[in-house]
């Protein structure tokens, strides 16, 4: 348990790792080349950890050849991952279960994937009934939906698949970046519009920077034409935005500037969208050379959808916990698949902090108010533990049980948030 000291914090501009999203994408990509990739400012959490476990086992081979620069060495399977035999463990890394399943699909024998209690509680169905579509055997072994699954990808004929991506965006991701290996390529229609539409793009341009072209037709009709192959390269991975969201909020409730380096305005990444939010409900946005800060004056609530920019949400709410009237955030019922049900554990470790909270299946409604100290259960939730810890700064008494759980996407987290 770690216990918060309040403190008034300075001007401070932070250093945030690279970004996890795109490490993901990255190191995927690289390892479906040919060749040698050198890629920089690697996120070095437990789930990027865990991914490239996988890639290794599929047969890539990858090394981190300088641990200031996280700079990693990858040489590729050309696209064809090798035969494991054992079942292949992914913890509770939603990002390295959906995306890896595709990768799985691209090769010719049994591989299995499977992860902790709650990854084998998270839903799969979507995914499995597209690859079903395209010629892959794909199961759930429990026949749940669920992992673990376990895919042959020998009969990849492709074609035309059609896929509900209203749970998880990464569904989508995790077919587009297989779709040149198979026969006819796919032709992928997705059933209504998407959830976090940004990582899709996301997706998109880095498989464009391998040489791997997409043809987005509209927002539930995308292309990718067969007999492409990612091409090796040299790439830097920009930072993590939604690790830089706790600092926008740290600067939001301290009534001082906190800048994050090294953020560009023109990002992909989805959770950029969270620092116009905290101007939205009063903050002063500095747009400067070197990154973008959020200075807090008086916070006002604020109405907003949140579908495209959900692993956001936590840092929002704490922040709305402090303005002066209400906040709804909307369209969140993915959130309920994530590490924790988030909508329910936000709304819990909120009123813990005597703040009213309301919810309902894809929505929290927070009243502003004076929040109070409380232990804070992480719910083995990364992105709780960081949330809730900001209010620390300003409330007394605050502490984070398993303040270690942010390993998973941010093992430095506490250190950087130490020096603010």
């Amino acid at each position: 348990m770690k216990k918060i000291k309040t403190r008034q914090i300075e001007n401070s501009s932070v250093t945030i790792p690279g970004s996890k999203s795109i490490s993901h994408r990255m190191i995927i990509s690289a390892a479906l080349a040919s060749g040698k990739s050198t890629l920089t400012n690697v996120l070095k959490s437990e789930d990027i950890l865990l991914t490239i476990d996988c890639l290794k086992k599929f047969g890539a081979k990858i090394e981190e050849i300088d641990t200031s620069n996280q700079i990693f060495e990858i040489f590729g399977f050309n696209g064809r991952p090798h035969k494991h035999d054992k079942e292949i463990y992914l913890g509770n890394s939603g990002t390295s279960m959906r995306l890896l399943t595709g990768i799985a699909a691209l090769g010719n024998d049994d591989l299995t994937l499977t992860g902790d209690e709650r990854m084998c509680q998270r839903p799969m169905t979507s995914l499995l009934s597209a690859l079903h579509m395209a010629g892959v055997s794909a199961k759930s072994q429990k026949n749940s939906g669920t992992p673990p699954v376990t895919i042959n990808g020998k009969d990849k004929l492709g074609g035309k698949v059609e896929i509900d991506c209203s749970l998880s965006s990464q569904y989508l991701s995790s077919l587009l970046m297989i779709g040149c290996y198979m026969e006819k390529g796919l032709k992928i229609i997705l059933k209504g519009d998407p959830v976090s539409a940004p990582y899709i793009d996301l997706t998109i341009n880095i498989m464009k920077m391998f040489n791997v072209k997409t043809e987005k037709i509209n927002n539930t009709h995308y292309n990718v034409l067969p007999d492409q192959q990612y091409v090796s390269g040299n790439f830097i991975i920009e930072p993590d935005l939604s690790n830089a969201g706790y600092f926008w909020a740290a600067g939001a409730l301290s009534n001082r500037k906190v800048k994050v380096l090294n953020v560009s305005p023109d990002s992909l990444q989805g959770d950029l969208q969270l620092a116009y939010i905290f101007k939205n409900m009063g903050c002063d946005l500095f747009l400067e050379n070197d990154g973008l800060g959020i200075c807090g004056k008086s916070l006002k609530g604020v109405d907003v959808d949140m579908s495209d920019t959900p692993d956001a949400v936590p840092a929002l709410a704490v922040v709305a916990a402090f303005a002066k009237g209400e906040t709804l955030i909307r369209n969140i019922g993915h959130l309920r698949e994530k590490e924790c049900d988030r909508i329910d554990a936000v709304a819990t470790e909120l009123r813990k902090m005597d703040i009213q909270v309301d919810t309902g299946k894809d929505w929290m409604k927070i009243y502003g108010g004076s929040p109070k100290g409380a232990r804070i259960h992480t719910y083995n939730d990364h992105r709780i533990a960081m949330a809730f810890s900001i209010a620390g700064l300003v409330v007394d008494n605050v502490q984070i049980e398993n303040e270690n759980c942010v390993a998973k996407s941010f093992p430095l987290f506490w250190d950087v948030f130490e020096g603010l």
